[in-house]
């Protein structure tokens, strides 16, 4: 430490008297005492004050589980689908009767391509008119819709029909910290794109703006984004909205998934790969599977908690409860499938709800109807669903039978059609099913393939799993039950219907 060298002050003698103090003279004022520091608190009053600090952080603590830890309700649901399907009633109604919705694609969807589709595949799952948009109605005009993404335009009308089907009028959430997903991966549209192409025909075209177009337009605080992992596109949309919903990062949800093939351009690239089906048939699990069939639509669901669903008395579709996501990483190759990856995904969707395979009573799977695939996710499904379930019935089924593979939407219509198994407690038939492919071995495991519609009995589980594979690796698993498989307790507290202690242990032991 550095010494000072200055002289020391002289001290006062002990006997020199303090020197007398001068008075202020008048103009001057008086100083203001400074207050006394309050007394510091008794330690009583610290102990107390602790104790109450504590307390809050650990009441916060448990309602950041509890929040958490609960399903999600579908409280809307809007739908496009082939065969002017636009609500879930009419969406039964043609699963019931196992109507194949596939068609040859009219002269007038070709648009200016008419001669680029000879010699493609043009037999799909296609929507009746793509083109149609009321711009006004949103305040778009004429010259900007004409430059947006037809997927776009559709992503807008759902989402109304959405939010109307949710009793959730749009303007009320306006500037309120709603979230939206949306799982879109074509881009068909660009090949329309105009000679005198600008910054208004980016913004319309870009897949980043699918999400941001419905935010601006409804006012939407809460996270907005675009998915794209290929064909698990829209299942990662709705996994990404739970855990906004979950983290309490909004408090309603909207998930979404679009497709709409309006270029050959696409067409011609899928049919280079090889997977598309040469009769235009989906045939999943079936002895002459041989690929799929293109096909387009757009599906949105609005989410919120469970408990807030039933503290605002809305009417609930179903509930989701669990979910998960992971990669295949290496492979056979970028594109194939990885059978220990949809294994441990589906594991820990089943992990994350709480739940062992004999609360899982159906399963919509990804079902491309490939040679590749449907033998991989077979034997995924057995072995975390079918061999562990005590011989309780599995049933298994791809809506890509009847529509076709709506790639970054097909998420989204296996999960409208779960929840539509869990509401009716039936099954529809596996369109197209004749023979079991013979590599498919369903030997001890309970699961069945349904040929017609037959009920589903709570003995056999009450929830429905549903699964997408994206061709570049991404695997999605969510887990549907129905709108009464909790019961409220006290603030918020959801007591789940699974299987009780040890059901995540048991899920997980599944996948072993």
């Amino acid at each position: 430490m550095a010494h000072d060298d200055s002289p020391a002050p002289a001290a006062l003698p002990a006997s020199t008297p303090a020197p007398a103090s001068t008075p202020a003279p008048a103009s001057t004022p008086t100083p203001t005492p400074t207050p006394a520091p309050a007394p510091a608190p008794a330690p009583a009053s610290r102990t107390a004050l602790t104790r109450a600090l504590d307390t809050i952080r650990s009441l916060r603590a448990q309602l950041d589980a509890q929040r958490a830890d609960q399903p999600l309700a579908v409280v809307g649901v809007g739908l496009r689908l082939p065969g002017g399907i636009d609500d879930l009633d009419g969406y039964w109604t043609a699963l019931a009767a196992g109507r194949d919705l596939v068609t040859p694609l009219s002269q007038t969807r070709m648009g200016p391509f008419a001669d680029q589709w000879a010699g493609l595949h043009r037999k799909g799952g296609f929507l009746d008119e793509v083109m149609d948009f009321d711009a006004g109605f949103f305040g778009i005009g004429g010259r900007e819709a004409r430059r947006l993404d037809p997927q776009h335009r559709l992503l807008l009308e759902v989402a109304w029909e959405a939010l109307e089907d949710a009793a959730l009028p749009p303007e009320r959430l306006t500037e309120t910290r709603t979230g939206f997903f949306v799982g879109i991966t074509n881009q068909d549209y660009d090949d329309w794109r105009p000679a005198d192409v600008d910054a208004v025909w980016g913004i319309g075209n870009a897949i980043c703006y699918s999400a941001g177009r419905v935010a601006f337009t409804l006012g939407l605080t809460g996270p907005a984004m675009a998915v794209d992992t290929s064909c698990s596109s829209s299942l990662v949309a709705v996994h990404l909205a739970r855990q906004a919903l979950l983290r309490g990062e909004c408090e309603v949800a909207l998930a979404a998934g679009v497709n709409l093939i309006v270029s050959p351009a696409s067409t011609r690239l899928i049919s280079q790969s090889g997977l598309l089906a040469p009769d235009g048939l989906c045939k999943p699990f079936d002895a002459r599977a041989n690929g799929f069939t293109r096909s387009e639509g757009c599906g949105i669901v609005v989410l919120k908690r469970l408990a807030d669903a039933r503290r605002d008395n809305d009417r609930i579709h179903a509930v989701i409860a669990g979910s998960a996501l992971n990669q295949d990483g290496r492979s056979a190759s970028i594109t194939a499938p990885n059978v220990r990856s949809q294994i441990d995904v589906i594991a820990a969707a089943l992990a994350d709800a709480g739940l062992t395979a004999a609360d899982i009573g159906h399963l919509e799977a990804h079902g491309t109807g490939t040679a590749l695939g449907d033998p991989i996710e077979m034997d995924a499904i057995a072995t975390v669903l079918g061999r562990p379930r005590g011989g309780r019935r599995l049933t298994v089924g791809s809506v890509k039978s009847n529509l076709g593979h709506l790639e970054s939407a097909a998420g989204m219509a296996g999960l409208l059609k779960a929840i539509l198994c869990v509401q009716r407690r039936a099954v529809p038939p596996l369109v197209h099913f004749r023979t079991l492919n013979p590599r498919l071995d369903l030997a001890g495991t309970g699961i069945a393939i349904p040929t017609e519609v037959e009920a589903w009995s709570p003995d056999d589980g009450r929830y429905a799993g549903v699964s997408s594979f994206g061709m570049s690796g991404t695997n999605a698993h969510v887990i549907v039950g129905p709108a009464d498989v909790g019961a409220v307790v006290g603030a918020g507290v959801v007591v789940g219907a699974g299987a009780g202690e040890g059901a995540a242990a048991g899920g997980a032991e599944g996948a072993a």
